[in-house]
């Protein structure tokens, strides 16, 4: 397994503010058979080397208002602390208990060509022989954008790995995993702890676009079942 380089959190002050400071395990490695344990002690971003999806990029720029707002108004990740952020989502879970009920959503045939080989990359470092992708989506936070503080608390979002790729981004986006607050470069995959305490706000100029997508490894342990 690949060590993730050190990456300095932003030097804001603590987000949101009167939250108590606690023990927050830092891994520079990613280990799928102690994911569960370590995620339930607060598992700070795994982060590689940022790349560049170049194509990935372009064709997000692309994508017209239109569809945007089409996309949104049909997404089945109807979540109030997602507040106004758009999605465009291509796999879901249809049943959010089991991170095993995967499906395809129809934006994903004409997409795929373009986000697999991103995936690919991304996950790289887990050397799964089998991986699987339970949930890929698009998500666009506007300027004063904001994800209020949540846990990805469904059953479905127990096992699987959540990993962020921006595409496009500013400076003055801030992701909060309890204690810290993180920026992300454009291309740089990183490993959340959706089990922790997180949310996002966008005091930018621009758009705040990820692509994030879930990830697992379909020879998991028999207890799992």
């Amino acid at each position: 397994m690949s060590t993730a380089p050190s990456v300095r959190p932003l030097l804001s002050a603590r987000w949101p503010p009167g939250r108590p400071e606690r023990y927050v395990r830092v891994t520079g490695r990613i280990d799928a058979e102690q994911s569960l344990r370590r995620r339930g002690l607060g598992k700070i971003p795994c982060l590689q080397k940022p790349f560049e999806p170049a194509l990935l990029v372009e064709a997000v720029r692309g994508i017209p208002e239109e569809l945007w707002d089409f996309e949104d108004s049909l997404k089945p990740n109807r979540f109030e602390t997602l507040d106004r952020t758009r999605h465009i989502v291509f796999r879901f879970v249809q049943d959010l208990r089991d991170w095993r009920t995967d499906y395809s959503r129809p934006a994903w045939e004409s997409w795929r060509a373009l986000i697999e080989p991103v995936l690919a990359q991304a996950v790289a470092p887990y050397g799964y022989a089998r991986g699987v992708f339970p949930r890929v989506m698009f998500a666009r936070m506007a300027p004063g954008g904001v994800i209020q503080p949540h846990r990805d608390n469904m059953p479905a979002a127990l096992w699987p790995h959540k990993i962020h790729v921006p595409l496009q981004t500013n400076d003055k986006v801030g992701f909060f995993i309890e204690p810290k607050t993180w920026h992300f470069a454009r291309g740089q995959a990183v490993e959340v702890n959706n089990l922790g305490v997180h949310a996002v706000r966008n005091d930018g100029d621009t758009d705040r676009i990820h692509l994030i997508f879930e990830y697992y490894d379909p020879d998991q342990p028999s207890w799992l079942s």
